[in-house]
């Protein structure tokens, strides 16, 4: 219980910490206060993954992430009769990070949910670069790919255990920086899954891409480490 609690802790922080970022603070503050923009959100998504890295890393390996935790199964790195708690921790804990959010975000006097509300992600004419389908696809499941291969090459007995949460993070940072014009950067199905309960509509609708998207690149990048990484001295 223990693994499931620092995992369902650990995605809310994520969700509260990214999309609140996102949400409250991503553009102009009522004001004149500037907004963290582009760079600063990627920022908040990246450093939240460091700070709960190394919180909760050597409880449950953080996580934080269905895809991440189905990419570790494929590869052998997580114990079967743990996935389904992961999971399920995972999700629970990206639903409370977006409920919290959207009691503090409704505090505003103007707060309105409209289509995509809630940092959700999304894709298609009105969502942010208006993007189609197949570009937020191919986006979702190739930078999961990558955030993927990271990770297992990080935490492999070849990577530095010290600096793994900071390149994971900056990682991160770098997939926000490509990503949020185009789908609002998911490569976490439970990040995606919370905001969009709670949004509804098109978010909801979309939902799907952003649970196979990440999941596809994260099993490929499992059996890509298998094939030609797998801690392996050569």
């Amino acid at each position: 219980m223990k693994k499931y609690l620092a995992e369902l802790i650990g995605t809310m922080s994520l969700v509260l910490f990214g999309c609140g970022a996102a949400v409250i603070s991503g553009g102009n503050v009522d004001g004149g206060t500037a907004g963290l923009g582009l760079l600063g959100i990627s920022l908040a998504f990246g450093l939240a993954v460091v700070a709960m890295a190394y919180t909760i890393g050597g409880i449950s390996g953080c996580h934080i992430n269905p895809a991440i935790t189905i990419a570790m199964l494929v590869a052998g790195k997580i114990n079967s009769k743990d996935v389904a708690g992961y999971i399920i921790a995972q999700f629970a804990g990206a639903v409370a990070g977006a409920g919290i959010l959207y009691l503090i975000a409704s505090g505003q006097g103007n707060f309105k949910m409209g289509e995509w509300a809630l940092g959700s992600n999304g894709w298609g004419e009105g969502y942010l670069g208006n993007y189609n389908i197949t570009a937020a696809f191919i986006t979702e499941a190739v930078l999961t790919f990558l955030f993927l291969y990271v990770i297992f090459n990080v935490t492999s007995k070849h990577g530095n255990s010290n600096m793994a949460g900071l390149a994971i993070g900056v990682t991160l940072v770098l997939i926000h920086l490509v990503a949020i014009p185009i789908t609002g950067t998911s490569v976490n199905p439970a990040r995606s899954f919370g905001p969009a309960i709670f949004a509804g509509g098109k978010a909801l609708s979309q939902l799907w891409l952003f649970v196979v998207a990440p999941i596809v690149g994260g099993v490929a990048a499992a059996i890509v480490w298998k094939l030609t990484g797998e801690d392996k001295d050569s």
